[in-house]
């Protein structure tokens, strides 16, 4: 079997931050890290999708100026976007206790972000606050 090495870089992100990093909140905010944003390629907004069988939403990269784009806000100084994604939460009736975080969210060939329901975990930031 030939082998297929390949370097991994050190130093541009904190291994923390390295991963994809998605949580979306009762309001239908959905917040991503900086580097997820960036691996999607950093677009000025995105197309919203649900898929009702699997129970899962997907955001696809955008122009701003096109119809139905959702924009890519600032969330916080770090770098994070935040997609506001209300609509979403009331046509498809997601009733979310808690801000829940995308543990296995994914990034297609297609360059879209997929984010299951299903397998989403309230966020441990939320038990935190919710505990204070």
């Amino acid at each position: 079997m030939r082998a297929d090495w390949v370097q991994i870089k050190r130093g541009d992100v904190m291994p923390q931050y390295a991963g994809i990093y998605v949580t979306m909140n009762r309001n239908g905010d959905i917040v991503m890290s900086r580097v997820t944003y960036e691996r999607m390629g950093a677009p000025k907004a995105f197309l919203l999708f649900f898929d009702r069988a699997n129970k899962r939403i997907g955001l696809k990269p955008a122009a701003a100026a096109i119809k139905d784009a959702y924009p890519a806000k600032v969330s916080n100084r770090c770098g994070a976007k935040k997609v506001c994604g209300h609509r979403l939460m009331v046509e498809e009736k997601i009733d979310l206790p808690m801000t829940v975080r995308f543990y296995d969210a994914d990034i297609n060939d297609e360059g879209w972000l997929i984010l299951d329901l299903r397998t989403a975990k309230v966020s441990p930031r939320a038990k935190k606050r919710k505990s204070e």
